[in-house]
């Protein structure tokens, strides 16, 4: 297994929550990822890590043969891969979402 692979199982794994997506929470880059950051918070989201995948190509390539998902960004909940922002939206509308965070340890 790469050092890419090994760097993402790491992350997700010894983190509550990781975001894997474009920009930062504070400046997202791309609309996607930016919704993603606006529902984690919205969920009252307090443990969060984000990777801002276009500071490293190994990382935004290695990602998506991690989860074996096309797209950014990705959320990771207690290791496991949740999906993107859509499957995100849907989640929180559900109240899944919420549910998932307060199991993770994630919520305040």
């Amino acid at each position: 297994m790469s050092e890419v692979q090994d760097f993402i199982r790491e992350t997700v794994t010894s983190n509550p929550v990781v975001l894997f997506m474009k920009g930062t929470a504070q400046f997202p880059q791309c609309g996607f990822s930016g919704r993603a950051i606006q529902i984690l918070k919205a969920s009252g989201v307090t443990k969060l890590v984000t990777v801002n995948v276009l500071e490293d190509e190994e990382v935004r390539q290695g990602i998506k043969e991690y989860s074996n998902w096309p797209t950014i960004p990705q959320l990771y909940v207690a290791g496991e891969f949740i999906g993107g922002s859509d499957i995100l939206a849907e989640m929180h509308e559900s109240g899944e979402l919420v549910t998932a965070l307060k199991e993770a340890g994630a919520l305040g």
